[in-house]
């Protein structure tokens, strides 16, 4: 091969890079993509929810369908201040966890265990925000909510 050729080849190889680099999504960090709702369910699927009894239950959607590794809700504003602070609630897998497209605060979910054996989600209160963050593996998300409250 003529230097020509090496160096056409060379470009050629560096210009793909470029392109998979910035126009592919290979080397970006897998998200997942949260959503809330607090709605009142029907007693037969909030049974074995355990926090906010007096306020309707928050459920979250997850996409894509996931198979979760860890669930964490923090207040945000104490976690801005230390990122080590208690969370409220705290699931880490305990086996293979089911594929899950949505779940509720405090919910008993097949899989996922307490980070702190025998604890239960905590209450939540009105017009606080908290952060949710949620890990499948090496995709992560988070996501900030609040309950309205009367003012």
């Amino acid at each position: 091969m003529t230097k020509k050729n090496w160096l056409l080849m060379v470009a050629l190889v560096a210009l793909a890079g470029v392109y998979v680099f910035y126009f592919t999504d290979w080397f970006k960090p897998k998200t997942i993509h949260i959503s809330h709702t607090n709605r009142v369910v029907r007693p037969r699927l909030a049974g074995n929810i355990r926090a906010n009894q007096g306020l309707p239950p928050i459920t979250f959607g997850v996409e894509p369908q996931s198979r979760l590794t860890e669930i964490t809700v923090v207040p945000l504003a104490a976690w801005q201040t230390n990122q080590n602070t208690l969370p409220l609630w705290h699931l880490v897998a305990s086996t293979n966890a089911e594929p899950i497209k949505m779940f509720m605060y405090g919910q008993r979910i097949r899989g996922l265990k307490p980070a702190v054996p025998g604890a239960h989600a905590q209450e939540l209160e009105t017009n606080v925000i908290y952060r949710l963050f949620v890990t499948a593996g090496k995709a992560k998300g988070q996501h900030d909510f609040e309950i309205k409250g009367s003012d």
